[in-house]
């Protein structure tokens, strides 16, 4: 199989090639460390060698709930999580789905999320959607107390209760949660629900190749021993015996790190495939936040090219000069569409007749490289020969271990997340949660 593949051109005449092969050093040191779980946050290194630890019978029993789903012939299957507890799911289900299989209609069951906002509308319209159809869901959390999945599920358990019945409902209902404790995993042992292992020294934005987001992928019916060979692919191709000049996470950790320094402070993934979207959006998880901490790190943000040439290109291309691109491009598309000639040639369009679609994006690609590096904007280019579950893995697991990497480079704990804990205090002491009165009097005063 081939390999996705990282050019790094378009950044050389913003920094130097040799003080980026200078980063090799400590970067043998980073991975090792990440290896031999001796870094910064080394309670939640397992996803360092997760890709090589998932066995077949983990893989055959996601394969089988999947089957026993799909034999209840559901229409929709409901995942209840936030943060990478739907992110990684939907990053890979949204690129491998087509476009309009919800109109075209499908044997495969759709996958919609909730407990990923606080949306009343959202959430009324979705319990409207699932009375009118057949549908099974899976509650994602390791503690089961999180706020938003909380309150979605306490909606949709007892929808799903009142639509089949206690007994039936309970086949019908996957809890993902810690092994032991948490109220999840309580309310699963009192109820009998099947439930899945959230490893203890997974966080939640390194989680898609476990039962977090691989259930919901074999759901969908996409292939996820293909997913997981591609992760395990890179994870060789990545380990601490491999050369720097080898070393893609390594190569594309040791860039960005010397373009912040070089004061290119916002990343900037590009995709030119609409169904990368949420890829992007699992990938700013992943580094905002791992790296945004201590005062330090690189903004992630992301554009869906060519669409947002026409609002965001204006001022990628002459904005301030704080911003880097890492274009996301895919080699081949699975489709052939072929532009016609048209006698009348009113659009002025008879150049581009016989050329494919695809050629076009390419070219709109290249040229917007062009550009935006004349602009002073360095580009990054990763390109995976297709868009599939195998190529899928290898990305995931790149850009994981390079934000492992980047991270230590950084001096952060890569693998925590205080700073999300701040906005949690001020909504529980707004809703009046018992044990927050002292922070209730406080915040009230403050308003």
């Amino acid at each position: 199989m081939k390999s996705i593949s990282l050019n790094l051109d378009k950044t050389f005449d913003f920094i130097s090639k040799d003080t980026v092969e200078s980063y090799a050093g400590q970067l043998q040191k980073h991975n090792e460390d990440l290896h031999n779980k001796t870094g910064k946050g080394n309670d939640f290194l397992g996803w360092v060698n997760l890709p090589t630890s998932i066995s077949e019978a983990e893989l055959a029993d996601y394969e089988a709930t999947a089957k026993t789903l799909q034999d209840k012939k559901i229409e929709v299957f409901v995942v209840v999580g936030i943060g990478g507890s739907y992110l990684g799911a939907k990053a890979v289900v949204d690129a491998l789905t087509d476009s309009f299989a919800q109109l075209k209609g499908s044997d495969k069951p759709l996958i919609l999320f909730a407990g990923q906002n606080i949306g009343e509308d959202y959430l009324y319209e979705l319990r409207q959607l699932l009375k009118t159809k057949e549908y099974a869901l899976a509650v994602i959390s390791k503690s089961g107390t999180t706020t938003e999945p909380a309150i979605a599920f306490r909606l949709l358990k007892q929808d799903i209760e009142e639509k089949y019945g206690k007994e039936e409902a309970v086949s019908r209902i996957i809890a993902v949660t810690d092994a032991e404790r948490g109220a999840l995993k309580s309310l699963a042992n009192s109820e009998g629900y099947k439930t899945y292992v959230i490893p203890d020294d997974v966080g939640g934005r390194y989680s898609v190749l476990t039962p977090v987001g691989l259930l919901a992928i074999a759901v969908a019916g996409f292939d996820i021993r293909a997913l997981v060979q591609g992760a395990v692919d890179m994870e060789n191709a990545s380990g601490p015996d491999v050369a720097f000049e080898n070393n893609l996470p390594a190569q594309y950790a040791a860039v960005r790190n010397e373009l912040y320094k070089n004061g290119k402070m916002i990343e900037i993934l590009v995709n030119y495939n609409p169904k990368l979207h949420y890829f992007a959006e699992w990938w700013k998880q992943l580094y905002g936040e791992s790296e945004g901490k201590e005062g330090k790190g690189i903004f992630p943000a992301s554009v869906d090219f060519t669409s947002d040439l026409h609002s965001m290109g204006q001022y990628i291309q002459e904005g301030e000069r704080k911003l880097f691109e890492t274009v996301l491009s895919v080699a081949l598309p699975d489709r052939e569409v072929r532009i016609p000639s048209d006698e009348a040639n009113l659009d002025s369009l008879n150049y581009l007749a016989d050329k494919r679609v695809d050629e076009v994006n390419k070219m709109a690609e290249l040229g917007t490289m062009l550009a935006h590096v004349d602009g002073g904007v360095p580009n990054i280019q990763v390109e995976l020969p297709k868009l599939n579950e195998y190529y899928l893995g290898q990305l995931i697991y790149f850009f994981e271990k390079a934000c492992g990497l980047s991270g230590y480079t950084l001096g952060v704990n890569p693998f925590d997340q205080p700073g999300v804990e701040a906005y949690k205090k001020n909504m529980f002491a707004l809703l009046e949660k018992p044990g927050f009165e002292e922070a209730t009097k406080a915040i009230k005063a403050r308003l």
